[in-house]
């Protein structure tokens, strides 16, 4: 067992607490409890049960297949494995159109699946359900930038809000969803000095993936950074299986490159 390892879960109020004094938070995907408890015993500060799932683990071409069933299986999964990282969970595509669906589905995700925050995507549209959530005590991480449950609008995957009228935009965004409640924020592919501009604004940490090097943390999906992407993997990523002595060391690489500020690197970013 890691000497990062801790007694107790990973509270919101610890989150937080980092963020002020500054020590960057280490968050990976897992989708089963093999993956779950290898980065629980490397010192992982959060799991993300994440919608990636439909891509990586069922094959589909987007995450907008994954049901809420798939999540609450996934994220029992991994609740089941882990004692000490706070596990996030995503509500998938067309789970949370109103309030009260929201709050069902979210529901789920605690109760049965065991998580401890809900992950949803969009600003300005959700904040009437990021307050309800928040009203029912279930904790919210918000998800801007490159939003994947939107590819359909979007049309492809790619980075976000390189002009300043987008960029104004989601730092209003990112305020208005921190002043609806959300614990956390994920920010997806968009420019590093936009990341860097949010992340010292806001109160709550911000956590980053082609976000650049100043958010107060940084995420990947689990296989990515494992090397297993298919083809070309995005600018973002980076395999720290390579150059190690298998899985369980690569996990506590990317832990330590994250808390030393050594990844991402500045040919990381936008």
């Amino acid at each position: 067992m890691s000497s990062h390892q801790a007694t107790g879960r990973l509270t919101v109020p610890e989150l937080q607490r980092m963020k002020v004094e500054g020590r960057k938070i280490a968050v990976l995907t897992a989708y089963d409890a093999t993956f779950a408890r290898l980065l629980d015993q490397a010192g992982m500060d959060i799991v993300l049960v994440g919608d990636s799932l439909g891509m990586v683990v069922q094959g589909h071409g987007t995450t907008l297949p994954v049901s809420v069933d798939h999540m609450t299986y996934h994220s029992r999964c991994v609740s089941h494995a882990s004692e000490r990282a706070l596990i996030v969970a995503d509500l998938p595509f067309m789970s949370y159109p109103t309030p009260e669906r929201a709050a069902d589905n979210g529901a789920r995700l605690i109760q049965e699946g065991g998580a401890q925050m809900v992950k949803l995507e969009g600003g300005q549209t959700r904040l009437n359900v990021v307050r309800f959530l928040v009203e029912q005590d279930i904790p919210v991480c918000g998800h801007l930038g490159l939003q994947p449950q939107s590819i359909h609008k979007l049309g492809r995957y790619s980075v976000q809000c390189r002009d300043a009228a987008s960029a104004e935009s989601l730092m209003n965004n990112a305020l208005a969803l921190q002043d609806a409640g959300i614990s956390l924020l994920v920010l997806e592919c968009v420019p590093s000095d936009l990341a860097r501009a949010v992340s010292e604004r806001l109160e709550v940490p911000v956590i980053g993936i082609g976000a650049g090097p100043h958010c107060d943390g940084q995420v990947l999906v689990l296989h990515d950074m494992l090397g297993l992407h298919p083809g070309r993997p995005p600018r973002f990523v980076k395999n720290f299986l390579e150059g190690s002595s298998g899985i369980a060391e690569a996990v506590e690489r990317y832990i330590a490159a994250v808390r030393a500020g050594q990844f991402p690197g500045p040919e990381h970013g936008y």
